[in-house]
């Protein structure tokens, strides 16, 4: 049933659509006959006769404005006094923005601060007139400048930090006050924290210690800590481990450098070793083990900080240039052209010069008839001369390739009475122990240190307390 009855109404919308149709096409049949024959005429009736229902709106709109249906010329009006009260509300006082950017080789202070979007007008003229801003000139890459800015893009003040030290960095401080710059040095403070953190070893120490996020500068001191220990030239074993506690210095809440190495711990082949900082008034200041035994000993192991041995120490060896057996006397190390060569222990300088197969050579004379000698170097550090008083772990030159040598390294050798000895074998005596009023306020200290290592394990990162 309910199907006969759809049928029925598409039927009849059909037959409805086909009587439209049909209307439609006999009204412009009887249009067409009652239009003028001309053109120009048919189109004035054709826009007249669709015009009339728009014409019919606008009259009867123009009759309701006319004849209003409500007279409201007498109401009221009502007013109210709105107070936006802006200013209190600082709407417009927008604070200075503070930004900092790193330096980038080639930099000027000019083309940073437009990379900065700063406003730089009468800037150059002032760097060149001002004897304190004249030192930006020099920017140094990777370093920050901190600028501030109003909301127009105007400078408010810069700040660089130009030098620093141990506790403080100098900065040069620019101000604009009322068009006008100014330029003046400031001292500023280091604020000093404390870090721990911790590695194991896979290829290197190195590796180890950027992978565990350790400064450069703590990981040399890491290894001269531990040089009288563990020779790190030959004895790093796969899977040896740190955990270092250091001073971190810190401008503005930003690490900006690493201080001094407060206490260590090296595992090396299963063998622990321990350092910790100790400074009294009873006792030189230095690195002591868990002991309190002083890690400094009389001779470093080696030279140079890091390099490898490509001549050991032996009666007999085939020499690369004369062609022929004979003795080494030495040990040599290793390392690129300009590497630093240290004093192994406290001296004077008994022989500086060239001396034949060694080249440009020091000879140094220690205590109780030891002496040591450096060979092949590449140049003198300044201020080395016969009879000059040298220090342990003085730069005193430069590794290099004089005399008989086929490539950068330095021949060490370590004598007694003149006698060359095996400088990787030979023991040496130790520093002067603590004594027992020392030895309390150590025991202090090092349970301090102790618990600020205690805060990282394995490769774990942490911020000590």
């Amino acid at each position: 049933m309910l199907q006969t009855i759809l049928e029925r109404i598409l039927a009849t919308v059909g037959q409805l659509s086909v009587l439209s149709k049909n209307l439609l096409d006999r009204g412009l049949i009887y249009l067409d006959a009652a239009l003028p024959s001309s053109s120009r005429h048919r189109k004035w009736v054709i826009v007249g006769v669709f015009s009339m229902p728009v014409l019919g709106a606008v009259v009867a709109i123009a009759g309701s404005v006319e004849n209003p249906q409500m007279d409201t010329s007498n109401l009221p009006t009502v007013q109210e006094a709105i107070q936006l009260n802006v200013d209190s509300q600082g709407v417009f006082n927008v604070a200075p923005l503070v930004s900092e950017e790193k330096i980038h080789r080639g930099d000027t202070i000019v083309s940073l601060l437009q990379r900065m979007g700063v406003n730089t007008d009468g800037l150059t003229n002032f760097l060149m007139s001002d004897k304190v801003a004249s030192n930006l000139v020099n920017l140094r890459a990777g370093r920050v400048i901190t600028v501030q800015q109003d909301v127009e893009g105007n400078l408010v003040w810069l700040r660089y930090k130009s030098s620093q030290d141990n506790d403080a960095q100098r900065a040069i401080l620019v101000e604009r006050k009322n068009g006008q710059y100014s330029a003046r040095f400031e001292d500023i403070t280091y604020d000093r924290g404390v870090v721990a953190r911790a590695g194991r070893i896979e290829s290197s120490l190195f590796a180890a210690a950027d992978k565990a996020g350790l400064p450069d500068a703590i990981t040399i001191q890491l290894a001269n800590i531990f040089s009288s220990e563990i020779d790190f030239h030959r004895e790093l074993r796969h899977g040896d481990s740190f955990r270092v506690v250091y001073e971190d210095l810190s401008v503005d809440g930003r690490s900006v450098s690493s201080g001094r190495i407060l206490a260590a711990e090296f595992v090396n082949d299963n063998h622990k070793y321990t350092a910790y900082w100790f400074d009294s008034k009873n006792q030189a200041a230095g690195y002591y083990d868990e002991n309190g035994r002083s890690l400094k000993k009389s001779f470093l192991r080696s030279p140079l900080a890091f390099s490898r041995i490509t001549s050991g120490f032996t009666t007999a060896r085939f020499h690369p240039i004369l062609k022929k057996w004979k003795a080494h006397t030495g040990v040599d190390y290793a390392a690129a052209r300009g590497t630093p060569i240290m004093a192994t222990a406290n001296g004077t300088i008994k022989f500086i010069g060239q001396q034949r197969g060694y080249g440009n050579v020091i000879e140094i004379q220690h205590y109780g008839g030891y002496s040591t000698l450096y060979g092949h170097m590449n140049n003198f550090a300044k201020g080395m001369h016969r009879g000059t008083k040298i220090t342990q772990g003085e730069v005193i030159g430069y590794v290099g390739s004089t005399g008989w040598a086929t490539g950068p390294h330095v021949h060490y050798e370590f004598r007694v009475n003149e006698v060359p000895r095996n400088p990787l074998t030979i023991s040496v005596a130790q520093s002067e122990p603590l004594n027992k009023t020392a030895m309390a306020e150590f025991k202090r200290t090092q349970a301090s240190l102790e618990r600020k290592l205690d805060t990282v394990t394995g490769t774990q990162v942490a911020k000590a307390e």
